[in-house]
């Protein structure tokens, strides 16, 4: 799927993950690929993606997460 992680002031990931693993405000979760789609907010804590290079991980303070049709875009402080 289509991932792209935004800041305020840059753009920690912009390509294609397998596997993005968010710290939602009621608990961790996963979205993979054919996820229905999705809105939630985001409390501090590791943010993980999964490529086909590996795994990256980012620490956010909090942010949104919205996804549909194979494209999720990350909004993170």
């Amino acid at each position: 799927m289509k991932v792209k992680i935004i800041k305020p002031d840059s753009t920690l990931y912009d390509g294609e993950a397998s596997v993005v693993d968010l710290p939602g405000t009621g608990g961790r979760f996963e979205i993979l690929n054919d996820h229905a789609p999705i809105i939630s907010s985001l409390r501090h804590g590791t943010l993980r993606i999964v490529t086909a290079e590996g795994e990256k991980s980012f620490e956010i303070r909090g942010g949104v997460v919205k996804g549909e049709h194979n494209d999720l875009t990350i909004l993170v402080q």
